[in-house]
C-alpha cells in the first residue's frame, strides 16, 4: 500500500501498490505513512507511546510530543503525512530511503508516496517537465526536487513541509550532515566507526529469521556480509549476479567472501532476454526513471530473495557517497589543475564527471525543446550549493555532501526501495545509517582519501573481518553487457521507442542524432552504450506514465 493526503478539507487515503502504508493515531494527531524504524526501542523510551505500538504510531507519537526533534531522533525509512489542524505536515527520512511528492491545483494541496497518483489527479492537468528531462539526461536520475510531471515536486530528505489551505507552505530542515572535524588518531576513528557499523547492521537485522545480503564482492557489500554473519543468530544468505562467463565479473571475489563468512550463497544468472522482457515493467515501478542498467537485475534479485522466503535484504550501498569512492579522486585532480575562473566552474566539472549526455544536449534535443528551456535555471543549480564554502569547508567533504544529497537520495536509495518493495522484501542499507554518516563527516579528509586509496578509514575499520584480497583490491565495478543487450534482445524495442513516429520521445530528440548513436557513431560512452540506455529508460518510463511533451 501507498498513501495520499489532500488539504481543504483534509483527506487521508491508502492506495494500492508496492509499499507498507498504514494509518496511525497518537498524541491527538492522525497520519498516514510508510514507516520502518531501526531504533524503535530507543525511541520508545523517549516518548509516551502505546506499549507494543507499530513503527508509524511510534514516529507520530515522537512528533506529537517533541516536534521535529522527535523526528530527528528516529532512525529508519519513513514518509509521513500528519494532519495538524487544517494543515498537512509532510516528513521524509534523513537520507531519503522513502519518497514524498506534492503538488497544488484547484485550490488544494495533494501529497503522496506515489507519483502516479498525482500524475492522475484530474485537477493537476499533468504534463511533461522539460527541465527535468534535461536533468535526467545529465545525471541519469533526477537530483533534487524536480519530477518529470509538471507541477509536482519531491520533498528533500531531512525536511518537513507544512502545507496550508491558503496555498502557502513552510519547509524546515531537521537534519543535514555537519562537518565537525575531530583530530583524534586514525586508530581511534577506525575503532569508533567499527562500533557504529556493528550497531547499524544489528539494528537492521530481522528478528528470529534469516537475512539476505546482496554481495557483489566489493568491500562495501563484503563488510556488510561479514558483519551480518558475525552479529546475526540466524542463517545469512548471500546473492550475486552473473551476466555470463564470457564477461569480466567479480564472482571470484563474492564467492571468496561467502566462503570466508560461511553464508549460503546463490548466483543468479541474468540473460539479456530476461532484461528485455522485464525492462518495461521495471521502469513502470519507479516514481522517477533511473538510467541504471542494473534495474532489472536488482528486481530479479529481490524476487529471488522473496521466493526463498526471506523478508529482509541488506546491501552495501552508501560506501562511495559517504566515505569517498572513485568519483572523488578525479574531481580533486581536476580542481588542482583548474584554470577556469567562472564561479560555477567546479559545479560544471562535477556535472561533466557524470559522463552522460550533458555535452550532447545541443545535438540531441530538438530546437523546440531548446527554445522551451531558454529561461530554465542552469543545471549547476542542482549541485553548486553543496560545492561552495559553507557547511563543509574541505573539497572532499563538499563532494561527499553532494554525492549523498543527490545520487544517494535520488538514485541509490529510492531505486532499491521501490524495487524491493515491489516484491514484498525490505531493502536496508547499514552504510547509510545516520550515525555512520555523522561520523564520516567527523573524520579528516586524509583518512577517507589517503593518497590514492579511497575509503581508507572504512577499510581499516573492518580489516580484521575480511581477507586482505577483498579489503585492498581496487574498485572495478560490475561489467554490465549493455551494448550486447542493445544490439541483441533490445534492438527492436530501441528502434520502436526512439525512432518510430509514435515514439513518446520523438518531440524531444533529434532523430539524426539517435540514428547516429545506433550506428555507434558520435561520442558514445566507452562503457557500452550508456547514453542510448538513458534514452531507452526515459522512453519506457514516459510510456508507462503516459506523458508526452
Amino acid at each position: 500500500m501507498r498513501w495520499i493526503a489532500r488539504t481543504g478539507p483534509v483527506e487521508l487515503g491508502l492506495l494500492d501498490g508496492p509499499g507498507t502504508a498504514g494509518r496511525f493515531a497518537a498524541g491527538g494527531l492522525t497520519a498516514v505513512g510508510e514507516v520502518t524504524l531501526h531504533n524503535a526501542d530507543a525511541l520508545r523510551r523517549t516518548v509516551d507511546a502505546p506499549p507494543g505500538c507499530d513503527d508509524g504510531t511510534l514516529l507520530l507519537a515522537a512528533y506529537a510530543r517533541r516536534g521535529l526533534d522527535g523526528v530527528a531522533a528516529a532512525e529508519g525509512m519513513f514518509a509521513l503525512a500528519v494532519v495538524d489542524g487544517d494543515e498537512v505536515v509532510l516528513v521524509r527520512d534523513h537520507v531519503g530511503a522513502r519518497t514524498v511528492f506534492h503538488a497544488r491545483a484547484g485550490g488544494r494541496w495533494a501529497a503522496s508516496t506515489s507519483l502516479r497518483a498525482l500524475r492522475d489527479w484530474p485537477a493537476l492537468g499533468a504534463g511533461l517537465d522539460l527541465a527535468a528531462v534535461r536533468s535526467f539526461l545529465t545525471f541519469a536520475y533526477l537530483p533534487g526536487e524536480q519530477t518529470l510531471v509538471r507541477g509536482v515536486r519531491e520533498l528533500l530528505p531531512g525536511r518537513c513541509l507544512r502545507l496550508r489551505p491558503d496555498g502557502s507552505s513552510r519547509e524546515d530542515v531537521y537534519w543535514e550532515p555537519r562537518e565537525v572535524l575531530d583530530p583524534k588518531p586514525a586508530g581511534e576513528h577506525a575503532g569508533e566507526l567499527r562500533a557504529l557499523l556493528e550497531a547499524a547492521t544489528a539494528r537492521r537485522l530481522p528478528v528470529a529469521e534469516p537475512v539476505a545480503v546482496l554481495l557483489s564482492g566489493g568491500v562495501d557489500s563484503s563488510l556488510v556480509t561479514a558483519l551480518a554473519a558475525k552479529l546475526h543468530d540466524q542463517p545469512v544468505r548471500t546473492y550475486s549476479i552473473s551476466f555470463g562467463d564470457e564477461l569480466p565479473n567479480e564472482l571470484g571475489y563474492s564467492g571468496l567472501v561467502a566462503a570466508h563468512c560461511h553464508t549460503e550463497h546463490a548466483v543468479l544468472s541474468v540473460p539479456g532476454a530476461a532484461v528485455a522482457a522485464r525492462l518495461p515493467g521495471t521502469m513502470a515501478l519507479l516514481d522517477s526513471p533511473v538510467g541504471d542498467p542494473l534495474t532489472v537485475p536488482n528486481l530479479l534479485l529481490a524476487e529471488r530473495v522473496a521466493a526463498d522466503g526471506l523478508t529482509t535484504v541488506l546491501n552495501g550501498e552508501g560506501g562511495d557517497p559517504v566515505f569517498g569512492g572513485p568519483k572523488n579522486l578525479p574531481m580533486i585532480i581536476s580542481e588542482l589543475h583548474r584554470a577556469d575562473p567562472r564561479p560555477d566552474a567546479r559545479a560544471r566539472a562535477y556535472l561533466d564527471s557524470y559522463r552522460k549526455c550533458l555535452a550532447d544536449l545541443p545535438a540531441l534535443l530538438t530546437p523546440e525543446v531548446h527554445h522551451a528551456l531558454r529561461d530554465a535555471p542552469p543545471l549547476t543549480d542542482h549541485v553548486a550549493p553543496y560545492l561552495r564554502q559553507g557547511r563543509m569547508t574541505g573539497l572532499l567533504n563538499q563532494l561527499l555532501h553532494t554525492n549523498l544529497r543527490t545520487k544517494g537520495a535520488h538514485h541509490i536509495l529510492t531505486k532499491v526501495e521501490r524495487l524491493t518493495a515491489a516484491t514484498g522484501v525490505e531493502g536496508r542499507a547499514p552504510l547509510f545509517d545516520r550515525a555512520v554518516i555523522d561520523h564520516a563527516f567527523r573524520v579528516p579528509g586524509p583518512l577517507k582519501l589517503k593518497g590514492a586509496t579511497e575509503k581508507w578509514i572504512l577499510k581499516e575499520s573492518v580489516r580484521d573481518l575480511l581477507p586482505a584480497t577483498i579489503v585492498d583490491r581496487p574498485k572495478s565495478g560490475m561489467r554490465v553487457p549493455v551494448q550486447n543487450w542493445l544490439d541483441g534482445p533490445l534492438s527492436a524495442m530501441v528502434a520502436d521507442l526512439l525512432l518510430s513516429p509514435r515514439a513518446a520521445t520523438r518531440p524531444l530528440f533529434q532523430p539524426a542524432t539517435v540514428s547516429a548513436w545506433l550506428r555507434r557513431e558520435g561520442a558514445l560512452l566507452p562503457r557500452q552504450g550508456g547514453k542510448l540506455w538513458l534514452l531507452l529508460s526515459l522512453a519506457l518510463w514516459l510510456d508507462a506514465y503516459d506523458l508526452s511533451p
